[in-house]
């Protein structure tokens, strides 16, 4: 009777171990074969309103598109897993001001508010692109009641 009862006992430890240890491996954030998991690619972290943008914020979110949405989606509304959302009250120009972005993007950002591992520095745009993301960033914050 005890030889039964331990070797269900064994199994159900191995089957928990098992599925324990899968969860674990995966990659922050992932949730495969779930709406927004892996499947589909990360999923954004807000939700964001598209405004209207000025031409200096068009031109902005074209060099955040090439250089930042991978990481922070197209919209800057995050991607699971990979970057934190820049339309977020974190980021409200009395938190991080407009030099922030021009430091982080020079320099990289060691992680502090998120779980995202830190941010590499990013080659090749100038002063001038970074100044347009941050025009781009701020309007759609604005649009979305980040102040």
């Amino acid at each position: 009777m005890k030889r039964p009862f331990l070797i269900g006992v064994a199994g159900g430890a191995a089957v928990a171990a098992g599925l324990g240890g899968w969860f674990w491996l995966q990659p922050p954030g992932a949730d495969p074969g779930m709406e927004g998991g892996e499947a589909d690619g990360p999923r954004a972290l807000v939700q964001v309103e598209m405004p209207r943008l000025s031409s200096q914020a068009e031109a902005g979110q074209a060099v955040f598109s090439e250089n930042c949405a991978q990481c922070h989606g197209t919209r800057a509304d995050g991607r699971e897993g990979l970057g934190p959302p820049l339309i977020h009250p974190i980021y409200e120009p009395n938190h991080h001001g407009d030099y922030a972005f021009l430091r982080a993007a020079r320099q990289g950002v060691q992680a502090h508010h998120w779980r995202f591992g830190d941010m590499a520095p990013v080659p090749g745009v100038s002063t001038a692109d970074i100044a347009s993301v941050v025009r781009f960033v701020r309007e759609v914050q604005r649009a979305n009641g980040i102040r």
